[in-house]
C-alpha cells in the first residue's frame, strides 16, 4: 500500500457503509411511525403550553447575568511573554469555552485536520515549490534533487537534515526505479516521518510523561517572549479538562508582570497558583508550591521559570537549582522539562534549544505558533539534529489548540492537498 493512501485511510474518514447507511434509514422510519402513532395533541392544549414555554423563557432570559468580558482587567494585567507588550488574553481563551460544552465542543476538529489548518502556511509554500520543481523535470536526475535540496532547507528543515534526507531518497529512488517526479512526492513524506522517529517508536517519544504513583511535575524553560506562560495556560486547561487536579507556581520572578499573568491564566482555568513577590528566590517559589501540591493531593504541579537568555550563566544556574530543589522533594521528577520555542524564528529556535539543552536536561520541546510560519520544518531540524523529540504545538490561538505532536499527522497536514490530489488521479484511474 503507498505511504500517501496509509495517511489517507489513517486520518480521512471514508464514506459510510452500507450497514449504517441501513441502519440510519430503519432509524430514521422508526423515529417517523413513532410521530404517526403519537396521540394527537389537543389545539387549545397545544397553544397553553407553548405560552407556559414563551412565559419560562422570558423568565430565564430574565435571571441569566450579563457575561463578565473583564476585558480592561486582561489589557492591565495579562502579557504575551514580552516585557513592553501586555496583551489581552480574550482571543486566545474566550470566555465562552470555559463551563458548559459548546456545540463548536461537540464538532471538534480530528488532530489531523487540526494539523492541514495548523500548517496551512508552511504547506501552502512547501507544496507550491514541490509542485513547481516537479512540473519543469520530466524525469529524476542529480539537478532535480540540488533543486529539492534548495526547497527543503527553505522550509526550515535544516542543512544536516537536509544532506541525510536527499542521501536516504536518492538510494531509494534508485532502489524502486522512480522515473516520474511525480511518484517523489511521496516518497519524500515517507522519508520525513522515518527521520523523525529514527530508532525510536512512536510511543517512546509521542506524548507526556507521568508519574503513575504520585505528583507530576512539569517544569517549563525558555527565553522570554516565546509564548512560555500562555503554553502552561493551555496546558493546565487542557489536563484540567482531563479531570486532573492540576497546580501552578509561578517561579519566573524576575519579568515584569509574569507572575500576575501566571496568576491570571490561573483564575481562567480554574486552578491554584503559588507565588511569592517579585525578585523573590524562585527555587523557594518551587519549594512552596511542591508542598502546596502535595498538601491539595494536586495530579500535577507545572513550574514556570525565567527566560533572561542575555544573563546566561545567572539563568542556567537558577534553573539548575530549581532543578536540585524538584529532584529532593520529588524523587524521579520532573517528569518532564519542556523547552518552549517560538516556531516563527526559525534557525534561531535551534540556537536557543542548543543553549538550554547545554543547562538543563530538556526531555521534550513544546513549539509554540507553529500555525503562523511557513517555515514548520523546523520540527524535523530540531528532532534530527538535537535528539529531543517535540512533545506538544502550538496550531491557534484558542486554548484548545494545543497539540500533542504526532508525526503522522504532522506530515499529513504537510501534504494534504498532494493527498488529496492523489485521491483523485486514483478515482480517474
Amino acid at each position: 500500500m503507498s505511504f500517501f493512501k496509509k495517511l489517507k485511510e489513517k486520518f480521512v474518514k471514508g464514506p459510510e457503509s452500507e450497514e449504517e447507511k441501513e441502519d440510519q434509514k430503519l432509524n430514521e422510519t422508526e423515529g417517523s411511525d413513532e410521530k404517526e402513532n403519537s396521540p394527537e395533541t389537543d389545539p387549545a392544549e397545544s397553544e397553553h403550553q407553548e405560552l407556559d414555554l414563551q412565559g419560562e423563557t422570558e423568565t430565564l432570559e430574565t435571571e441569566v447575568p450579563a457575561e463578565d468580558t473583564e476585558e480592561d482587567t486582561l489589557e492591565s494585567t495579562v502579557d504575551e511573554e514580552d516585557d513592553q507588550n501586555v496583551e489581552n488574553l480574550e482571543e486566545s481563551f474566550p470566555e465562552e469555552e470555559i463551563g458548559a460544552e459548546s456545540q463548536e465542543e461537540d464538532e471538534k476538529a480530528s488532530i489531523a485536520s487540526k494539523f492541514k489548518m495548523g500548517l496551512a502556511k508552511t504547506r501552502n509554500s512547501f507544496s507550491t515549490k514541490i509542485n513547481d520543481l516537479v512540473a519543469r523535470y520530466r524525469t529524476v536526475d542529480e539537478d532535480f534533487f540540488e533543486e529539492l535540496e534548495e526547497v527543503l532547507i527553505s522550509a526550515d528543515v535544516g542543512v544536516t537534515t537536509v544532506m541525510e534526507m536527499i542521501e536516504e531518497l536518492e538510494m531509494e529512488v534508485k532502489r524502486r526505479n522512480v522515473q516520474d517526479p511525480q511518484k517523489v512526492k511521496e516518497i519524500i513524506s515517507e522519508k520525513l516521518v522515518e527521520i523523525y522517529y529514527g530508532d525510536d517508536r512512536a510511543e517512546e517519544i509521542e506524548g507526556l510523561n507521568e508519574n503513575p504513583g504520585g505528583l507530576t511535575i512539569y517544569l517549563f524553560v525558555g527565553v522570554n517572549g516565546v509564548g512560555k506562560t500562555t503554553t502552561i495556560g493551555k496546558l493546565a486547561h487542557r489536563l484540567k479538562s482531563e479531570g486532573k487536579n492540576v497546580t501552578l507556581a509561578a517561579g519566573d520572578t524576575f519579568r515584569a508582570g509574569a507572575i500576575e499573568q501566571l496568576e491570571e491564566w490561573g483564575k481562567r482555568v480554574g486552578v491554584n497558583v503559588t507565588k511569592h513577590s517579585e525578585g523573590s528566590d524562585p527555587a523557594a517559589v518551587i519549594y512552596d508550591g511542591i508542598q502546596s501540591a502535595k498538601s491539595k493531593n494536586a495530579d500535577v504541579l507545572i513550574c514556570d521559570t525565567a527566560g533572561r537568555l542575555q544573563n546566561k550563566v545567572n539563568l542556567m544556574n537558577e534553573l539548575s537549582k530549581v532543578k536540585r530543589v524538584i529532584e529532593r522533594e520529588v524523587p524521579g521528577a520532573p517528569h518532564e522539562v519542556l523547552l518552549v520555542l517560538d516556531a516563527t524564528t526559525g534557525q534561531n529556535a535551534m540556537s536557543q534549544a542548543k543553549t538550554f539543552s547545554e543547562a538543563t536536561d530538556v526531555s521534550g520541546i513544546v513549539l509554540s505558533k507553529l500555525d503562523g510560519t511557513a517555515k514548520g520544518g523546523i520540527v524535523l531540524a530540531i528532532r534530527n539534529e538535537l535528539e529531543i523529540p517535540v512533545k506538544l504545538v502550538g496550531l491557534g490561538e484558542k486554548v484548545t489548540d494545543l497539540e500533542t505532536f504526532d508525526a503522522h499527522a504532522f506530515v499529513y497536514g504537510l501534504f494534504a492537498d498532494m493527498i488529496e490530489e492523489y485521491e483523485e488521479e486514483e478515482e480517474l484511474s
